[in-house]
């Protein structure tokens, strides 16, 4: 049994290499030599170069508040295509106090606060020794929304340029002048306006910070001077500490 095994083993081995011989396989050797026993290695298909997904670009404000205002009263504002007049700020730059409105009134076209909100915001500032000469007055949207009110898909950008705005303008008093002005706080604690006191964690140490009733909200109901007043004279007594 075992020599016929071994007969028909070397039969199917001789003509294995013969149909080899026949194909023109003469030798079993390589230029190169050869590792049999190693294990294969495994191809790996090159990854083509991709290219670097372009990261968004920062933008950058002008940091002098003139190259500010003439940025943000050009074609670039978010109220560029709002179709109503784009008011820029009026007063000194650089006084000791403020003001920040929501919006132009529906009376303006040159300069801010005109009509009788604005003429009561003039006995206001009487009321504590200053005039709009001595303040820098301006408003969180350069022009007035037709419908009377901020759009809250652009709010958030506003607010952000009026921080920008103040921060160029670095006022030692700041007043906020209705809710929209008085968002650009980074927090309040209940009541919008209720909150009329220093406010040092937003915009430092050095700035104190009031918010008010706008005059045009007071004409409406005047049952609310009396709360105006005594944010007025937080205003012109208050210092940072």
């Amino acid at each position: 049994m075992g020599g016929e095994y071994g007969d028909q083993w070397r039969q199917s081995l001789a003509s294995a290499l013969e149909w080899w011989r026949d194909a023109g396989v003469d030798s079993l050797v390589a230029d190169e030599p050869r590792d049999w026993l190693a294990l294969p290695v495994a191809r790996t298909t090159p990854v083509p170069n991709t290219p670097a997904v372009a990261s968004a670009p920062v933008e950058v404000l002008p940091d002098t508040i003139h190259g500010f205002l003439e940025w943000r009263l050009g074609d670039a504002a978010p109220e560029a295509d709002w179709h109503t007049p784009r008011i820029g700020p009026s007063g000194t730059v650089g006084a000791d106090l403020m003001i920040l409105t929501d919006m132009p009134e529906a009376e303006d076209t040159n300069t801010l606060m005109t009509g009788a909100p604005g003429r009561l915001l003039d006995r206001m500032l009487a009321a504590i020794g200053e005039s709009r000469d001595s303040v820098y007055l301006a408003s969180l949207a350069a022009a007035r929304p037709l419908a009377g009110r901020i759009p809250g898909d652009v709010e958030a950008r506003l607010i952000q340029l009026a921080r920008h705005h103040i921060a160029l303008a670095a006022p030692k008093r700041l007043l906020l002048l209705g809710q929209a002005a008085s968002r650009v706080r980074g927090t309040t604690n209940g009541s919008v306006l209720g909150n009329a006191e220093q406010d040092s964690k937003d915009f430092g140490p050095e700035m104190f910070v009031v918010a008010s009733y706008h005059p045009r909200f007071l004409l409406e109901r005047p049952a609310a001077k009396a709360e105006a007043w005594k944010h007025l004279v937080l205003l012109s007594r208050g210092t940072s500490q």
